[in-house]
């Protein structure tokens, strides 16, 4: 069992050594899945650390796959119904005409929303960080102050980013293991600057409740910041290689 920093680079070394591994699970988790049974660290879905003071990340390198850095919904108030009602479509997912509004928005250009002849996009000013529409209507925001104040209390701690290349799909996916690096203090203006450059997305995920007292009624399923897993290291302050 590894419980300081010393111990993971040893074990993880030899893990480097192994060559390719065959994934432990199926599907985006057996990355992480493979690393922590391959470090006998027990598996939980509690936020905190995985050994020492650290808690253990893991990433396919040059892989197109993107984690969810937060979800927050918008202000002000009432802007996710504000957002389906205006720019949303039908869905086959439900059996009325009711909308909802899927996309994928970034900084750096405007993304078509479906058939609706509306298009979307982020656009980030000196106090927040807004959703626009093609005419520059604002519709939903978030002040860069409540940002940082969620972001840096989700990544006060410390962390362990391994990297391997991958090859192969599902069940027959393998990894070979090749570096790692700490990683610590969440750095808000690279946050920032990464969501300015349209290397950090905002996914809209908004439907609606099906059936009970709130059918029909607007749903956030959570509007998330998101990253390409290979780009999230770049978030923190310190990033120093140790593998």
């Amino acid at each position: 069992m590894i419980t300081t920093l010393n111990d993971f680079i040893d074990e993880y070394t030899q893990i480097c050594n192994m060559g390719w591994i065959k994934t432990h699970r199926s599907g985006p988790t057996g990355i992480g899945k493979t690393l922590e049974d391959l470090l006998g660290i027990v598996e939980n879905n509690i936020d905190g650390p995985d050994f020492g003071d650290y808690e253990l990340k893991s990433c396919r390198l040059n892989s197109n796959s993107m984690l969810t850095i937060f979800t927050k919904t918008p202000q002000p108030q009432g802007a996710a119904n504000t957002l389906r009602m205006t720019f949303g479509y039908s869905s086959d997912a439900y059996d009325n005409d009711e909308k909802v509004l899927h996309s994928t928005l970034s900084a750096d250009r405007y993304v078509a929303i479906a058939n609706t002849g509306h298009s979307l996009k982020v656009s980030c000013s000196d106090t927040k960080i807004s959703i626009i529409a093609e005419d520059g209507k604002e519709y939903a925001y978030w002040t860069r102050d409540q940002l940082r104040t969620a972001f840096e209390k989700k990544y006060r701690g410390k962390f362990v980013y391994a990297k391997a290349h991958s090859r192969g799909a599902g069940a027959n996916e393998e990894f070979k293991f090749v570096e790692a690096y700490e990683v610590s203090g969440f750095d808000y203006d690279a946050f920032v600057s990464l969501l300015e450059q349209g290397k950090i997305y905002i996914d809209l995920r908004i439907g609606q409740y099906h059936g009970g007292a709130k059918d029909g009624q607007t749903h956030d399923h959570g509007t998330g910041f998101r990253i390409k897993e290979n780009d999230q290291s770049l978030l923190f302050k310190v990033n120093k290689k140790i593998v």
